[in-house]
């Protein structure tokens, strides 16, 4: 029996968090899968679970194994994407990450229609606005509106992004014209509590320069549609993704203010880890939403 079976086996139990699971799972005995292990443990000379009628759990070199072990099954099962001649290969499950700003709007089909085009992959998509650990939760591909910075991560732009700050005619009617950015210190702002930055608004000057203007507000929501929403219904200034904002921006129902102001750095990227054998799930993937934006022009916009 190769290691490479005995590590195998040794993933699925604790992935499934039990043998009794993992025999369900793969369709092998308990007996078997625990033999493997066995072995595993005789062949590394450590203990790696504890094993007790009631309780599973790993030992601390069991922690360590565990980690570095999934890392090379992944790169070998990566390595067998990369030499299978078409995508027509593609299989397995892709895990990805999205804002639940990206998901639920328009720009979220995206998601479903490479779900639709490839049905024989297993696609999860989780909606959260966190940036989460990809490598350490196990995430395949990250969708994420950032600006991009250095980091272990690989990123590749699939998306053009920018912000609106939005009032509704009858807030200026009422309080005035908003001519700088420095005009909303004193004005009550829609606050986003998504941003990573919410209660200080960035902007750019007329020489390309950065600053940023304190706001506040009575509202505070971590939903830009129910910032928009606000907006529109006169309870301040609100700063939200453009994509947001369209709709209710063509039917009047808001106006968009200090474009001249706002910054462009900002993209939606996908971010996946720094393999050396990048899967051809996550390439196809990747691949398949770069090429969307590319068919919906002005959709971000």
């Amino acid at each position: 029996m190769d290691t490479l079976t005995r590590i195998r086996a040794f993933i699925d139990v604790v992935d499934a968090e039990g043998f009794s699971a993992a025999s369900r799972k793969t369709g092998r005995s308990k007996a078997l899968l625990s033999k493997y292990v066995r072995e595993l443990e005789d062949e590394l000379g450590a203990l790696l679970l504890n094993r007790t009628t009631r309780q599973f759990s790993m030992t601390e070199p069991g922690h360590t194994y565990y980690r570095t072990a999934s890392d090379i099954l992944k790169e070998i099962d990566n390595l067998a994407d990369l030499v299978r001649e078409k995508n027509t290969d593609l299989r397995g499950k892709l895990k990805v990450s999205a804002p639940r700003t990206f998901v639920d709007a328009d720009i979220g089909q995206s998601l479903i229609d490479f779900g639709k085009e490839h049905p024989e992959l297993s696609l999860e998509i989780v909606s959260d606005d966190r940036f989460v650990d990809l490598v350490e939760e196990g995430f395949d591909v990250a969708v994420r509106i950032t600006r991009l910075e250095d980091s272990a991560l690989i990123a590749r732009k699939i998306g053009d992004f920018y912000l609106k700050m939005c009032v509704s005619q009858e807030f200026l009617d009422r309080v005035g014209p908003i001519n700088h950015p420095s005009d909303l210190a004193r004005l009550p702002c829609i606050i986003d509590t998504n941003g990573k930055s919410h209660s200080n608004w960035r902007f750019i000057d007329e020489k390309g320069g950065g600053f940023s203007v304190p706001v506040s507000g009575h509202i505070e929501v971590n939903s830009p549609t129910a910032a928009v929403r606000a907006a529109a219904s006169g309870l301040g200034v609100a700063s939200v993704p453009a994509f947001i904002a369209r709709s209710c921006l063509d039917s009047g129902r808001i106006v968009s203010i200090l474009e001249e102001y706002l910054p462009t750095d900002r993209g939606i990227y996908a971010i996946y880890p720094h393999r050396r054998y990048l899967p051809a799930k996550v390439r196809t993937f990747v691949d398949f939403l770069h090429a969307w934006f590319r068919r919906h022009p002005g959709i971000e916009a």
